[in-house]
């Protein structure tokens, strides 16, 4: 999937996937897509839950050796 921007959060544990992907989504424009890369397990349900709280929309995720990718395009 074509992403406009990547943002690196493995290795961070909650709250901070979240807080970094909020203050990247701030910086896009409509209909652009952030993927994010995260080690925390916690992110699947956090990151989906709060892409639909924000309105965006959570494209795709996959899990991969242990790193959690996550597609959202900012709506």
């Amino acid at each position: 999937m074509k992403s406009t921007t990547q943002l690196d959060a493995k290795g961070l544990a909650c709250p901070m996937p979240i807080i970094k992907t909020k203050k990247a989504m701030d910086e896009l424009n409509s209909g652009e897509i952030l993927e994010i890369h995260t080690t925390d397990k916690g992110s699947k349900s956090d990151l989906t839950a709060w892409a639909k709280s924000a309105g965006h929309e959570l494209v795709k995720h996959t899990e991969e050796n242990g790193i959690f990718k996550f597609w959202i395009q900012k709506q």
